[in-house]
Order: C-alpha cells, then sequence, then structure tokens
C-alpha cells in the first residue's frame, strides 16, 4: 500500500491511486479513477479529476483544477491559479462532456502562475509558460512563452534558463553545461 500525506481538510474518493511520498494539503480533492505518481506536492484548494492521470514529481501549487481530459506526465510544475479548460465552447444549460478535449503537458514542462491552457493543446518537454499567458495552440519543447495570446520570445534548458545562442545557432546552458542546437526549428538537446 502506498505511503502518501493527505491532510485531513482533504478529501481523497474511493477508486484513486496515489504514489509514495506524495503530499496532499488542505482543502483539496482527489476524485474518483485518477491516478497520481510518487513524489508529487498539491498546494491547498486543488481538484483533481475525475479520471486524470498525473505523473510522477509533479508540484501542482495552490488553487488549481485539474480537469478530465488532461494528463500530466513527470516533473511538471503547475504555478499558483493556473487554470484549464476542457471544452471548447461551454455553455451552462448544455451538456458537452462528450466534447472534452485532450490536454497534454509534457515531461518537465512549468506552467507560470495564473497562465490559462486552453483544452486540446499539447504543450512540450521542458517548455516554459510565462505567468498570466494564454496558451491556445500546441508549444514546442524548450519554448518560452508569453504573451496573450501565447506567442515564442525564446528558447530555455532543462533548468528552465534562457538560452543565448552563438553564431553556429549553438548554446550552453550555464547551470550544467549541456549543448543545445536550433535544428529546424526545434531545439534539440546535443549529446556528446
Amino acid at each position: 500500500m502506498a505511503s502518501y500525506f493527505a491532510h485531513e481538510s482533504c478529501y481523497v474518493d474511493n477508486n484513486v491511486n496515489i504514489g509514495d511520498d506524495t503530499k496532499i494539503w488542505h482543502f483539496s480533492h482527489i476524485l474518483s479513477g485518477s491516478n497520481i505518481g510518487t513524489n508529487c506536492s498539491f498546494g491547498q484548494n486543488c481538484v483533481v479529476g475525475p479520471k486524470v492521470n498525473i505523473g510522477n514529481g509533479v508540484k501542482v501549487q495552490n488553487n488549481i483544477s485539474i480537469y478530465e481530459g488532461v494528463e500530466v506526465e513527470d516533473d511538471v510544475f503547475l504555478g499558483p491559479s493556473m487554470v484549464f479548460t476542457n471544452v471548447i465552447n461551454p455553455r451552462a444549460f448544455i451538456i458537452r462532456k462528450e466534447e472534452f478535449k485532450k490536454t497534454l503537458l509534457k515531461k518537465g514542462c512549468s506552467i507560470g502562475a495564473n497562465a490559462t491552457i486552453v483544452c486540446g493543446v499539447t504543450i512540450g518537454e521542458y517548455a516554459l509558460i510565462g505567468s498570466g499567458t494564454v496558451v491556445n495552440k500546441d508549444v514546442k519543447s524548450y519554448s518560452l512563452m508569453v504573451g496573450v495570446p501565447a506567442r515564442q520570445i525564446g528558447w530555455v534548458s532543462k533548468a528552465g534558463n534562457t538560452l543565448k545562442f552563438d553564431e553556429n545557432k549553438i548554446a550552453i546552458d550555464s547551470f550544467d553545461n549541456t549543448k543545445y542546437k536550433i535544428q529546424n526549428d526545434n531545439l534539440i538537446l546535443v549529446e556528446e
């Protein structure tokens, strides 16, 4: 049986899988059918599910609802009060659950505080979405995105540092000396 912490004020429904060393804080609710990996953290007032899959090492800050249709891979950071949607054209008087669109957050990406992720997009590995940004289309891996709607203003490393490129379109991250190259309008990690 998994060993996780759930604050006494939170609710964890039946038919939920939560990995070891995960922490769920005040006033949060994990709905039925959801799967949460190991070593995750959920701040206060979070809602997960139903039927949501969350990877390992995910950090979910305060006031976030992760709805059915959202999938979160390993090591993703979700900043305070960021927002997901799951229907393109919601109406209070029309049930559109069959129209939920899949939203995928790939490994290591970070979403800033108060950003909005419109349903149906994929955010690439290690992308960095700035605070208050509205994402309404797919985001390339390692992209630095800001604005309403989101636009790419640069590239970031796995460590989240903005990369500066030389004349050969090569950048070295000062955090760990990893080397990156722009190739075919995408960023790739150069293995040496």
